[in-house]
């Protein structure tokens, strides 16, 4: 294995964020508003993003917002340790950042023994550490702790997604505008008893809510050092091998132009109904549209559940005539399932929306391999 790029030309010490919690948590959402507080504060801020496979929306997104992103591709951070060194010392030689705030592969846990605390062992005078953040999704995490009805993920799969919150120093209970107060009281109990040495936080990521206590917490305190949790990576691997796994890149053009901010809501709700008839599990799908040649002009849809709605967060301002269709898909289902959906449904979009040519310029599917980390210890010295 490759050694990292030496890190002696960081800002010292740079301030490390890592902000994880489950697919469809809203953290990308959450790491853009951070990032803007500090830009608005005179801070420099290199963004880190992580994923099993290539061709990320949050890239995409996040450089549309003008950050400077690096992406590691192909395994989660754990295991490119190596790799996340690499993208810090990369940002650094480009724009030297004051804070990198990085965001993990959202089926990822154990971030503390094996990416937190070898950076204070390996790293300690390049790096000061912020309290790990797991934001979660209250309508999943409802259902996860039996507070209300609906589909959810097997045990396995549910195994991750506590041990995500087990290791949080903040639990951030991210959307807190989607849930009445009766329900936000009785998540934010169970989550109080369960992982009592966590702060529980709430915000809307989206709306802009309640971010400013949390924010505070992340630049002004320190990781808390204790013992890093028990982890049987036998289940956590078994838990990753049950999702599915999916990246497309689409190339849409016409002679005249045409409303992507409407083929990308239809584009997600027929993908929504042929991924439930397959029995799949939607654990995040996010789409983004780029025009060609427009200028950091993007529209975006999430689906964080398979019974929800798809919600267009940003949207094109005009109609256009060719650009760039970025999916990824993240669900509870075979990865063959989910490549003949999105062919399906790409298929269909010429024919729903008549004079659109669509070419499926790149897809990969796959369930994520078993977790191996470059470094796992168990404490921080």
């Amino acid at each position: 294995m490759s050694s990292p790029a030496p890190l002696a030309a960081l800002p010292a010490p740079a301030r490390y964020i890592m902000i994880g919690g489950f697919l469809g948590a809203g953290k990308t959402t959450a790491v853009a508003r951070l990032a803007e507080s500090l830009h608005a504060r005179g801070l420099r801020v290199g963004l880190i993003t992580n994923d099993q496979g290539s061709g990320l929306v949050d890239t995409s997104v996040l450089r549309s917002r003008g950050f400077a992103t690096e992406e590691i591709p192909g395994g989660c951070f754990c295991c490119r340790f190596n790799s996340l060194v690499d993208a810090a010392a990369k940002l650094t030689a480009a724009s030297r950042p004051d804070v990198f705030i990085a965001e993990p592969v959202g089926s990822c846990t154990d971030l503390v023994a094996t990416v937190t605390y070898p950076l204070r062992r390996i790293y300690g005078q390049q790096f000061t550490i912020a309290p790990l953040s797991v934001l979660l999704d209250p309508q999943r995490a409802l259902r996860v702790f039996g507070l209300a009805e609906g589909r959810g993920f097997s045990d396995k799969v549910i195994y991750i997604y506590r041990k995500q919150l087990e290791e949080a120093d903040l639990i951030v209970i991210n959307k807190r505008d989607t849930i009445t107060d009766d329900e936000f009281a009785r998540l934010r109990t169970a989550l109080q008893n369960e992982f009592p040495h966590a702060a529980v936080l709430s915000a809307s990521a989206r709306q802009g809510d309640g971010l400013e206590p949390w924010f505070a917490r992340l630049t002004a305190g320190e990781q808390v050092a204790r013992a890093a949790m028990d982890v049987d990576y036998a289940i956590y691997g078994d838990g990753e091998a049950l999702l599915g796994w999916l990246n497309a890149t689409l190339h849409l053009s016409a002679a005249a132009e045409f409303d992507a901010n409407g083929l990308l809501e239809h584009f997600a709700r027929d993908l929504q109904q042929r991924l439930g008839t397959a029995g799949a599990e939607v654990a995040h799908l996010k789409m983004t549209f780029s025009p060609d040649g427009g200028l950091k002009d993007i529209a975006t849809v999430n689906l964080v559940r398979s019974d929800f709605v798809p919600e267009l967060s940003q949207r094109l301002q005009d109609p256009c005539a060719a650009g760039q269709l970025i999916l990824n898909l993240r669900a509870e289902s075979d990865p063959a399932a989910l490549k003949s959906a999105v062919e399906a449904a790409s298929a269909a979009l010429g024919e729903r929306f008549q004079g659109v040519r669509v070419l499926l310029e790149h897809l990969e599917h796959f369930r994520p391999g078993k977790p191996q980390p470059t470094h796992r210890l168990l404490t921080p010295a």
